[in-house]
């Protein structure tokens, strides 16, 4: 029996096509995978490196940290502190030569409140990555879009020439104070978003339109094309592929490792949601914000204030177990009680 003349055509995956009119990255800061995915911007997660401390794969950053506290005078918490700082620069270093683009590292949420505090180790993280050969124009330096952190991001990008990623960012008035401020990129939480929503009201479950997370990056993105901010808006921290196929077209989205695996597998035919032309169509009306419009809007959000205070628990909490296993690790068991 002779093979038919018609060729097959493989069909192009859901990331495949989503790759076309978006920037995906990877939401891992775990080496090992974006080597499989193939991310061209990624992060660091404090989370992946206190799970790394575990695994012999990452004990020789693990090795080389110590032995760079070590050298350095200063108390116990001076050595953590620096080794903290100093192994993000390690994983972060360790990825960059893994992809093309660049690598956000985060500022110690507990600094959150304290602009010249978050300033001041911004420039110390980027000072490390320079003693490792790396550009500070590879790095995002990741900071809570809170009033001060977002002015600590205007100072950084206008003064120092530092870009800067803003994380944990869930309502309109921290979007607008971050295009104002010239940021690079903001990361706004769109699962996180959903998560609030499903908590706290009687709906439990939404299409992905009308995916409270998904409508709030959808104004955002609005605004900034069609008022033209420069700063890029990367969707993160999503539930389903639902949230990621209707924010196709965003300039960036941040996918786990999970939610890329099952957009690899899947072949639904995928267009463009979003759009700079259909955002100038948006009836949205530019508005300024100083301090105190600021503070008053984004607190009229109660899903936002309680987001980002509950973010930035959470993300200082990490901070002090990473330094609890640095403790141990440096130090002891019984000093590191």
């Amino acid at each position: 029996m002779s093979s038919s003349p018609v060729k097959r055509q493989r069909m192009e995956s859901t990331l495949d096509q989503l790759k076309q009119f978006t920037t995906v990255v990877a939401d891992t800061g775990d080496f090992h995978v974006i080597n499989v995915v193939g991310s061209n911007p990624a992060r660091t997660r404090l989370t992946t490196i206190m799970a790394a401390a575990q695994l012999t794969d990452y004990s020789e950053l693990y090795r080389r940290d110590h032995k760079y506290s070590f050298a350095l005078a200063g108390s116990q918490e001076d050595q953590i502190k620096n080794a903290s700082d100093k192994l993000f620069v390690l994983f972060g270093a360790e990825i960059l030569k893994k992809i093309p683009g660049r690598v956000s590292t985060e500022v110690d949420a507990r600094l959150s409140f304290d602009k010249d505090a978050m300033v001041a180790r911004a420039r110390r993280l980027i000072e490390l990555y320079k003693e490792a050969g790396i550009s500070k124009d590879r790095i995002l330096i990741k900071l809570s879009s809170t009033w001060e952190g977002i002015q600590a991001g205007k100072e950084l990008e206008e003064q120092h020439g530092i870009h800067c990623n803003m994380t944990l960012l869930f309502s309109f008035a921290q979007a607008v104070a971050c295009a104002e401020a010239g940021v690079t990129l903001i990361s706004p939480f769109v699962g996180r978003i959903l998560d609030w929503h499903v908590a706290n009201t009687d709906r439990k479950s939404y299409e992905p339109l009308e995916d409270p997370g998904v409508k709030s990056v959808t104004k955002i993105y609005n605004y900034y094309k069609k008022f033209g901010y420069k700063t890029i808006v990367m969707g993160a921290s999503f539930r389903n592929t639902g949230e990621i196929k209707a924010l196709a077209g965003c300039d960036f989205l941040t996918i786990s490792p999970k939610l890329l695996g099952e957009l690899l597998k899947d072949s639904t035919k995928l267009a463009p949601v979003l759009s700079a032309k259909a955002a100038q169509a948006s009836d949205l009306e530019k508005i300024h914000l100083d301090e105190k419009a600021f503070r008053w809007l984004h607190n009229e959000d109660q899903m936002a204030v309680e987001k980002l205070s509950d973010g930035i628990r959470k993300f200082a909490a990490d901070s002090a177990k990473l330094e609890q296993v640095l403790r141990e690790q440096m130090f002891g068991t019984e000093n590191g009680k």
